[in-house]
């Protein structure tokens, strides 16, 4: 079947009459050919109707980590021959063993274009040129992404990660005007504009669209306020994905900076309470884990998948910009929340915080020591440069955090600069045994 291009456009009624008609072919696809889901559900009927999904069990990462350790390199929820099998990705691993991705040619075209909606929905389009810089090494931000890039018309730069300088020139040199990456590399970038090229200011580039995604952040309006006055460009969350089920369904559009579900007619959404798994209303200011269920996806399709992100829903009505999906903001990932005297802590609050204070580079890791829960939250901390490790500053960031969260921070200022940084995603929360 071929994909419907404008689904998210499509009003409710339609949604749910093509969702329906995906699973219909989906279950059966699955309950014949996934071992792994047979199992998991056993002898429970495998309900005809989308609204009766809730009747199976969830499933989660650390279950598709043990098929896989049982039955590589796939796992046992490869519902094909591996001769289908056209693409292999690895994910990051940042928490926990790397996983196996498996692409036929057909999921491999669904991918591109459904993120190429996120994509064209953040602005880009023909007449952009747009250089790539996230992993080509079998992650999956890497080709996939570049290719939801190309989806969307654009003349598409496929630089990757590392030698900076040559990516700094290469933007100057092609009159490059939209950059694709993590929402902490522009500040990599700073550092080696400041030091190999004197007198250029980021702005200086030409950059006009800065497309992020891969990691949290985007969501403090300081940052983005940042990015607009340091770069000059308009930053776009135009990449938001589960790397298990795709790499992109959701981003930002130009009227919007909340994110829009944009996969209305492959994957199907839930929300669950983290806590004890009941079902939420996707409805305004619901607050709920994310679960997916693919309803076209050949070598890997997953049935009610854990995503471990909760988000909060902005908007359920149609956008101005037309397009029907849900609107919603990520809070985190339910496997990086700290519980500090019974307060859950999602790093990207703690984000926040840190971008509106100008005194600060904006680069902060959680450093954990044991499993908790915690009696305060240890924060190591980069000041802007010139800016000196003090007490005083210390402590009025300890007491924004305590204002804000309602949690003590035990924090440290760093030199800057001394954090590590990444091309990749950054990993915010450091656990120490």
């Amino acid at each position: 079947m071929p994909l419907v291009e404008d689904a998210e456009y499509r009003n409710e009624h339609e949604v749910a009459a093509l969702q329906q008609e995906g699973w219909e072919r989906q279950r059966l696809h699955v309950a014949k050919n996934s071992p792994f889901f047979k199992a998991l559900w056993g002898a429970r009927e495998v309900p005809e109707r989308l609204e009766d999904l809730a009747e199976l069990p969830l499933c989660d990462k650390s279950m598709l980590r043990e098929s896989q350790a049982a039955n590589p390199p796939f796992g046992n929820y490869l519902a094909t021959e591996d001769t289908a099998v056209s693409r292999l990705h690895r994910t990051s691993g940042t928490t926990g063993q790397a996983m196996n991705l498996a692409l036929s040619q057909r999921d491999s075209h669904i991918t591109a274009v459904v993120g190429g909606r996120s994509q064209r929905a953040a602005g880009l389009g023909p007449g952009h040129r747009v250089i790539h810089c996230l992993n080509y090494q079998m992650w999956m931000g890497g080709l996939s992404d570049h290719m939801t890039l190309e989806a969307t018309g654009a003349l598409v730069i496929p630089f990757g990660v590392g030698s900076t300088k040559l990516l700094i020139k290469t933007i100057m040199d092609l009159n490059v005007t939209a950059i694709s990456c993590t929402p902490s590399y522009p500040a990599v970038l700073e550092g080696v504009i400041a030091e190999h090229f004197p007198g250029v200011r980021p702005a200086d580039l030409g950059l006009k669209l800065g497309l992020f995604g891969g990691e949290a952040g985007l969501d403090s309006p300081d940052l983005r306020r940042r990015l607009k006055s340091v770069w000059g460009l308009e930053p776009r969350n135009s990449n938001y994905g589960v790397s298990d089920v795709f790499c992109n369904f959701a981003g930002q559009c130009v009227h919007n900076t909340d994110l829009h579900f944009m996969a209305n007619d492959v994957l199907y959404p839930e929300l669950i309470d983290p806590d004890t798994a009941e079902p939420l209303p996707i409805s305004s200011d619901v607050t709920g884990e994310l679960v997916l269920t693919h309803l076209d996806k050949l070598c890997q399709p997953l049935v009610r998948f854990r995503t471990g992100d909760v988000i909060r829903i902005t908007g359920t009505g149609p956008c101005v910009c037309g397009r029907t999906g849900f609107r919603f903001q990520v809070v985190g990932r339910s496997d990086d929340m700290v519980v500090v005297r019974g307060i859950n802590v999602f790093p990207t609050m703690v984000a926040a915080l840190i971008n509106g204070n100008d005194q600060l580079g904006g680069e902060y890791r959680i450093r954990l020591r044991g499993e908790g829960p915690y009696a305060s939250l240890p924060i190591e901390v980069e000041p802007v440069p010139g800016i000196p490790l003090s007490d005083h500053l210390a402590a009025e960031v300890a007491k924004s955090i305590k204002e804000a969260l309602g949690v003590t921070a035990e924090v440290t200022l760093v030199a800057p600069g001394s954090l590590p940084r990444t091309s990749g995603k950054s990993r915010r929360v450091i656990k120490e045994k």
